[in-house]
């Protein structure tokens, strides 16, 4: 299964997921990577086999099918990679027409390397949002021609509806999908498309809380992390060890007139030529903690910068 995907060439995002720990009072007490075996990886296959075979079958019954649909990247969040696989000395191949196999290659590259969480992090913000449509247009990311969400134990509404299709056009019994609710898909799409990324969003912002809260009796202490990203007013940065992210606000750095140069995803010291650049290591201490927000304030703490200092990728 796994030289099959290699084969169609499929885009395998490293992106952990995160694992909080809390005590009997709901107090965390650790924030770890939750661990992905090669037991994981297998149900993964396992689950697009079946998400697969859902489809097929769907549609040689000629019967309506929700499929989970992954548009190709837009030309705008293509050129907006394009600019910063450039920072990192990296480049893709020209054009909008892009495999996923071109973008697997780029994650390949810097497998293991410090900066690979961030290369990960940037190429999933790059991609188009999945969702679901009666209308097939097939799933970039698994370089797939047909998808549907089918599992069991049932986990969402879509994999119901793709149950109810099946028992219809297998005849397989009561519950099936009726004429009148198959005439629906395009708005039940819509409204379960919309649902999904409220609860993804509930779900980041939750994450967001308890990392605050975790971090929240911590304030002012160090910790080694990576900037994460470069704005005009303030750089953001990821804390290796927990993977929390907050700002560094421009007015916190040392006194100079900050440039940002956008396409680079620099700032630099029009006075001191220091540079602080996308992906580079950084000691940070810890201003300020919200968990009510979520939010994280953070000072760079000096001298753990080099001027021009560049990612060891260059």
């Amino acid at each position: 299964m796994l030289q099959a995907r290699t084969a169609r060439g499929t885009l395998d995002l490293d992106l952990p997921e995160r694992q909080v720990t809390l005590d009997n009072q709901g107090k965390v007490t650790s924030v770890a990577p939750r661990p992905r075996l090669d037991s994981h990886r297998l149900i993964e296959e396992f689950m697009i086999l079946a998400n697969v075979a859902a489809a097929e079958e769907l549609e040689r019954l000629h019967q309506p099918c929700m499929y989970r649909v992954h548009a190709p990247p837009t030309a705008e969040k293509l050129e907006s990679l394009r600019d910063f696989l450039h920072t990192l000395g990296i480049a893709l191949p020209p054009g909008d027409k892009l495999h996923p196999r071109d973008l697997d290659r780029v994650l390949r590259r810097v497998a293991d390397t410090p900066e690979a969480r961030l290369v990960n992090d940037v190429m999933l913000r790059s991609q188009s949002q999945a969702a679901y449509s009666p209308d097939n247009i097939g799933h970039f990311g698994l370089a797939l021609p047909r998808y549907a969400h089918f599992t069991s134990p049932i986990r969402r509404y879509a994999d119901l509806l793709v149950h109810r299709a099946l028992i219809a056009g297998l005849t397989l019994g009561t519950g099936r999908l009726e004429t009148e609710e198959a005439a629906r898909f395009p708005a039940t799409a819509d409204h379960i498309t919309a649902t999904e990324r409220r609860a993804q969003l509930a779900e980041r912002e939750a994450m967001d809380r308890y990392l605050a809260a975790y971090m929240a009796d911590k304030t002012g202490a160090h910790f080694a992390g990576r900037i994460s990203g470069v704005t005009r007013f303030a750089l953001f940065v990821t804390v290796t060890e927990s993977g929390a992210s907050g700002i560094v606000p421009v007015s916190t750095l040392p006194d100079d007139y900050w440039q940002h140069d956008e396409r680079e995803q620099t700032l630099t010291g029009r006075r001191t030529r220091q540079v602080f650049r996308l992906a580079q290591e950084v000691e940070v201490r810890l201003a300020e903690a919200s968990p009510v927000t979520g939010g994280l304030v953070f000072h760079v703490v000096p001298d753990t910068q080099q001027p021009g200092k560049r990612s060891r990728h260059r």
